[in-house]
């Protein structure tokens, strides 16, 4: 089962950061995840929230504010002094890093409130389609079937994971329907029955967010093939 770093490797630096990548790749992950956005001006954007009011010295949404006032925020300080001045990164900034360090990087495309997902889905294909990184280095993911479908068209050969909270009776339909290699689920509600299914299917089943290392290793024996964790010191697979 492989171990992925949720928004970089989010209890050892600040989620969405360079210094999350670099942390990530300290700890020997290869696989990290991440949250996009799109600025006011359409750039592609790493963080969670609707606001930047948790994650930086700032105030206001997303999506109203421009590339240049988002870069002259403190995303690091928040989080802890020695992290201050760490720079809220671009999509683009993000996927250069991983590559040199050889990482691969599950894009999450967040549908915050007011998101056009056709707008949101061009935006992050341009920039992937830029980067030039292995397509088997990257993974898109969104709770928005709309944004896979979307990304299906613009950059069909990387692979897509459908989120959801709990498993929908019609999750085999809605996979096939996208295209989806993977199902991404909430490990609380997984069951050892749904978790066959899916396997058996043949998808692949990842799990957020565990951060419990004998819940990793219950997930692991029931055939999950990645979760996203927020600190993965505890856990040693086998």
């Amino acid at each position: 089962m492989k171990l992925c770093g949720h928004r970089g490797v989010a209890a050892l630096a600040p989620e969405n950061t360079l210094a999350g990548l670099r942390a990530a790749d300290a700890l020997g992950l290869k696989w990290v995840e991440i949250d996009v956005q799109l600025s006011r001006d359409d750039e592609v954007v790493l963080i969670h929230d609707a606001t930047v009011n948790r994650c930086s010295n700032g105030r206001g949404r997303v999506r109203e504010l421009t590339w240049p006032e988002l870069a002259r925020l403190d995303a690091g300080g928040w989080f802890g002094a020695e992290f201050a001045g760490e720079p809220l990164p671009r999509l683009a900034d993000y996927l250069s890093l991983a590559g040199t360090l050889g990482m691969s990087v599950n894009i999450e495309l967040k549908m915050n409130p007011g998101a056009d997902p056709e707008r949101l889905s061009r935006r992050v294909s341009k920039v992937v389609n830029e980067q030039l990184m292995p397509a088997g280095a990257l993974l898109f993911s969104s709770f928005a079937p709309a944004c896979l479908a979307h990304l299906r068209q613009l950059a069909p050969a990387i692979t897509r994971g459908l989120l959801v909270e709990r498993l929908p009776p019609d999750w085999h339909a809605q996979l096939l329907r996208l295209g989806c290699v993977a199902l991404h689920c909430n490990q609380r509600y997984l069951t050892q029955r749904q978790a066959r299914a899916v396997k058996a299917a043949g998808f692949l089943l990842h799990c957020y967010t565990v951060n419990d290392p004998d819940r990793m290793r219950t997930l692991d024996h029931w055939g999950v093939d990645m979760v996203f964790t927020d600190d993965p010191r505890g856990y040693h697979a086998g």
